[in-house]
């Protein structure tokens, strides 16, 4: 498998889950402040122009971190990534929407990249701190659903590694988590396999 990534970003959770079940693949890595998304070898891959992207032994490119997560978890069942019911299913499915789409899509995606939202430059300021109130208040929901000290539904699942990359960025940011999300952060930096993905996508891991 082919496996297109850019250190950092949200393909870290991806990356995480491809460690964990210790496939063999091949990273290849696109640097977004070059453009390498838009550069056209790389749209014939994913014409959307986002990463993360797998390419799966069939030649089949899969795109959106939650797709990918959802398709290794049934891929490799034995690995355990879902619970295996309905109810656990969607809610690993509910909480990686929550990482993505509202703590990255809303809330980072604003303080990272504010002029992608701003009308003119004069608003990029207030875009910033409209990004920083959804990411605040997307963690305070966030905390409310976390078990004290414990993995989101219990064991390890693709949820786990949706969150984290959200949490990572928090840590990077000097963003402050409430408690229940920093202490899944920190137990998340136990595993093994996270803490060898940092070291490969060059972060200095505590």
């Amino acid at each position: 498998m082919k496996f297109y990534m850019t250190p950092g970003s949200c393909s870290t959770g991806i990356h995480i889950l491809l460690e964990e079940l210790e496939l063999v693949f091949e990273v290849y890595p696109v640097n977004l402040l070059a453009g390498d998304q838009l550069k056209p070898e790389y749209l014939a891959i994913n014409p959307k122009g986002t990463i993360p992207t797998l390419v799966r032994d069939d030649g089949g490119a899969l795109t959106e971190f939650s797709a990918i997560a959802y398709w290794l978890a049934r891929r490799y069942p034995k690995a355990g990534l879902l619970p295996g019911d309905a109810d656990g299913d969607a809610r690993a499915i509910e909480l990686m929407a929550h990482a993505v789409g509202t703590l990255h899509g809303a809330g980072f995606a604003r303080i990272f990249t504010p002029e992608k939202f701003a009308i003119q430059s004069a608003d990029i300021d207030a875009v910033k701190a409209q990004g920083l109130e959804i990411v605040r208040r997307g963690f305070a929901v966030l905390n409310d659903s976390l078990p004290t000290e414990d993995y989101a539904l219990g064991q390890f699942s693709i949820a786990d590694a949706a969150l984290f990359y959200p949490c990572f960025w928090a840590d990077k940011t000097a963003i402050e988590l409430p408690e229940r999300c920093l202490n899944h952060y920190h137990l998340m930096l136990t595993r093994p396999a996270v803490r060898q993905v940092l070291m490969e996508e060059g972060y200095r891991v505590n």
